[in-house]
């Protein structure tokens, strides 16, 4: 019997590991072994040291999900995957080699959750309640979305000048769900790194945090990630 893979859950800016919570826990119950960590998003550089860091605690097999901007982390592993056996993006940056997040947003219509973004003296950006409850947790209930604005975590705006290298989708295999009623990224972007990297897709009527409000086409994406790469060498 093959192996079941582990689950490493790396979330995005302006928001913390808890967002994957309910993931998680669904994921848990399947017997799954799940690490979802904290991010410091102080850089990128920090971020996918965190990655590696939780990496080289598992054994075996690993499938890697991404949401936002999680997704420029885990494509940040390159060609060193390790034991990463598939990447899964949910609504989340999937840059190519000389791309930079900001580069690519330059591309699409400005979006609503971001309109607003609060920069700080040390360079770190959070979003505002209204913008953060009312756009990008506009179908989460507005308490819970509350909470989550709490709990956001400020990124460094470092981060969306940093250039891409090799893409870690280039070297596994890759799953993406597109958030259709994304107001953070445009969901025609992520359709666009979704056929680029040549992803096995689903579309989801979902705001940008699809993993808080369809938990379960969350799960079931990553599931059948960890079923298709049953068995893959580590």
């Amino acid at each position: 019997m093959a192996m079941q893979p582990n689950v490493v859950l790396i979330h995005g800016a302006f928001a913390d590991g808890s967002s994957w919570s309910a993931v998680t826990e669904d994921l848990q119950s399947k017997g799954y072994e799940v690490v979802a960590p904290q991010l410091p998003e102080t850089s990128l550089a920090d971020d996918v040291a965190r990655l590696r860091q939780v990496l080289a605690w598992l054994h075996g097999p690993t499938i890697v999900a991404g949401h936002s901007y999680g997704g420029q982390v885990i494509t940040s592993l390159g060609a060193d995957v390790g034991d990463v056996v598939g990447l899964v993006y949910i609504a989340a940056f999937a840059l190519d080699e000389g791309e930079t997040i900001g580069g690519v947003n330059a591309n699409y219509p400005p979006t609503p959750a971001t309109a607003n973004l609060i920069v700080d003296e040390q360079g770190f950006g959070r979003l505002p309640e209204e913008d953060f409850v009312g756009h990008f947790a506009a179908d989460v209930d507005p308490v819970k979305a509350k909470a989550m604005y709490a709990a956001q975590q400020p990124v460094s705006m470092s981060v969306f000048g940093d250039v891409m290298g090799t893409p870690a989708w280039k070297s596994v295999p890759c799953w993406y769900l597109v958030s259709a009623n994304d107001e953070a990224i445009a969901p025609d972007a992520e359709r666009m790194f979704a056929k680029r990297i040549g992803a096995e897709t689903v579309e989801v009527p979902s705001s940008h945090v699809a993993m808080v409000s369809h938990p379960d086409a969350v799960v079931k994406l990553v599931e059948a990630a960890a079923r298709a790469t049953a068995g893959a060498p580590a």
